[in-house]
């Protein structure tokens, strides 16, 4: 097991399979940014699910225990559930999810993906009204299809499904009560996310960001809520039940109420970076090393060399200095 400066462990990897995406939405790949042109990672430039799972198979022996497949869109990956399943047969993993956008989840692929060894799911799901949801993902994509995915979700085993919102001033916070009506009781859990200020192309602002108090605050008036404990160390998510028993939500504070003390992730690029914070500036290059005649013991001992180093705080630490500094992109490290 490795621990970082502050003590620390190892816990979570968060695996990004491709940096594409097929969603435009404005905090994390805009339009005019991540257009036509865009220079995305060509193929001999991505991990073969091989070099994945050899490099998972290091940070499980580093103390990882729970393994995250993210993007980008990871379903725009190929064959996805051929990764999962050689991920599922690492001694020593616990568990294995996804956070996807639900745009090419069909009950045939979620389904595939839960019989190769995927536990849990997370949809990301900003709006619930169809004209603001083709707006924020800015391709046009009907809500109706994100729905049809969490159904398929539900149907193929993966619950309890996780719906993700990111909230921001201005431009869907009115829409919060109404994602929890539509999700209260249903068994799933919608998790409220702070509009955060990763990478450098998302006009991240203060001003635009929702409390989660303030969050809280609304769906109370219309459903009582009450704090439940964390379920593990370094959950990310702060637990509200209903005091009805009508489900719980989650709310994620990583701007107003900082978690890093008890931060566990370890991010892998599709390109083979690793990184130990998400507004990391820069990587730690593991391709090379995967790609070399590097041993088991040698990839273990690269991997706990930089989380030892490991001293990042910068939602702890976030001012107006930081903010100025270069992070790595959402759409790269995987959220």
């Amino acid at each position: 097991m490795s621990s970082d400066r502050h003590g620390r462990p190892l816990r979570d990897l968060r695996i990004s399979v491709t940096d594409r995406c097929n969603f435009r939405c404005a905090y994390c790949m805009p339009k005019e940014i991540f257009g036509r042109d865009f220079a995305f990672l060509e193929r001999d430039a991505l991990l073969t699910f091989e070099e994945i799972a050899r490099l998972a198979r290091a940070f499980v022996a580093n103390g990882a225990e729970k393994l995250r497949l993210t993007g980008g869109e990871p379903l725009l990956r190929r064959d996805l559930e051929r990764l999962v399943e050689m991920l599922a047969s690492i001694d020593g993993v616990r568990d294995i999810a996804l956070t996807t956008n639900g745009s090419l989840l069909t009950r045939e692929k979620a389904r595939t993906l839960r019989d190769a060894g995927l536990r849990r799911i997370t949809i990301s799901l900003d709006a619930l009204d169809d004209a603001l949801f083709r707006r924020i993902n800015d391709v046009d994509f009907s809500v109706t299809r994100v729905l049809d995915a969490i159904d398929a979700a539900a149907e193929a085993g993966l619950d309890p499904i996780k719906i993700d919102m990111v909230v921001r001033r201005g431009v869907n916070d009115t829409s919060v009560t109404a994602m929890a009506r539509r999700f209260r009781g249903s068994g799933h859990i919608v998790r409220f996310i702070e509009f955060m200020d990763v990478g450098n192309t998302n006009g991240w602002r203060l001003e635009d960001v929702v409390p989660g108090r303030e969050i809280v605050e609304m769906i109370s008036r219309e459903w009582p809520l009450e704090p439940a404990d964390a379920q593990y160390y370094g959950e990310v998510a702060e637990r509200w039940r209903y005091v009805d028993g009508a489900g719980e939500i989650g709310v994620i504070t990583s701007v107003t109420q900082p978690f890093c003390g008890t931060c566990t992730r370890a991010r892998l690029t599709a390109s083979g970076e690793f990184f130990t914070c998400l507004f990391s500036a820069t990587g730690h290059d593991l391709r090379a090393l995967v790609r070399s005649a590097a041993g088991e013991s040698e990839l273990n001992e690269a991997i706990a060399k930089v989380w030892r180093a490991r001293d990042d705080r910068y939602s702890e630490i976030r001012s107006a200095e930081t903010l100025t500094l270069p992070r790595v992109e959402m759409s790269r490290i995987g959220g």
